[in-house]
Formats: structure tokens, sequence, C-alpha cells
């Protein structure tokens, strides 16, 4: 993914950039960008929404 994609750090309690993202499909078919925090380099997802068929 080349957009820049921002999500909740559970660790810092921050919105915070997320680096190495890539995008991902979870079990239930919604896709996910999973990532890691800028600052502490935590693991992060945001959810994207439903899978286009």
């Amino acid at each position: 993914m080349d957009d820049k994609v921002t999500g909740r750090c559970m660790k810092c309690k921050e919105n915070r950039e997320m680096k190495e993202v890539e995008e991902v499909t979870m079990k239930t078919g919604m896709l996910a960008a999973k990532g890691k925090c800028t600052v502490c380099d935590t693991g992060m997802y945001k959810i994207l929404g439903k899978a286009k068929k």
C-alpha cells in the first residue's frame, strides 16, 4: 500500500501513522491494514472494510 495509513496505537494511546503497511484479508473476509507504530514499533491493525469481489 502506498497511501499513508493511520490507526490507533494501543500502547501509545494515540492515533499514529503506520509504517511497513501491508493489506491483509481477515478470516471474516474483511480487508485490514497491518503495520507498525512509527514511535514505539508495536504492531497495529486498521480494519478497512469489506473485501471487493
